[in-house]
């Protein structure tokens, strides 16, 4: 089985994905030290790539190229709050989109939809 539809494929071409553009703070990018990218959340699936049940409250996330088990911090630039994550997945396949991290993981942070995220 697949690990399921990711929320941007859920979205009809039709309708334009909804764009997330923090505010740079004076003098720094949004991120500080970090690195700014592309990032959805996904909620559904059963089993992950690496094998793995998926849980969609926990704190993972899926990338298509770091090594299974990697720890990622992941930042809410609009929030401040930051929260860990394993990569347990691969994905997103979204053109343009660099991270899916779990519905818990998102809602730790305060992150809905698509949006930009800092990696730490």
């Amino acid at each position: 089985m697949s690990a399921g539809p990711r929320l941007a494929s859920l979205t009809p071409p039709s309708v334009p994905l909804p764009r997330v553009r923090p505010t740079a703070p004076a003098g720094g990018s949004v991120c500080g030290e970090g690195k700014p990218i592309r990032s959805a959340f996904y909620w559904q699936g059963t089993r992950t790539a690496s094998g793995q049940r998926f849980d969609p409250d926990g704190y993972t996330a899926a990338h298509r190229t770091l090594p299974f088990g990697t720890r990622l911090t992941v930042k809410n630039p609009r929030t401040g709050r930051s929260v860990e994550v394993v990569v347990n997945d691969r994905g997103p396949f979204t053109k343009g989109l660099n991270l899916d991290i779990s519905r818990g993981a998102a809602r730790a942070i305060g992150f809905t939809g698509v949006g930009t995220v800092c990696l730490m």
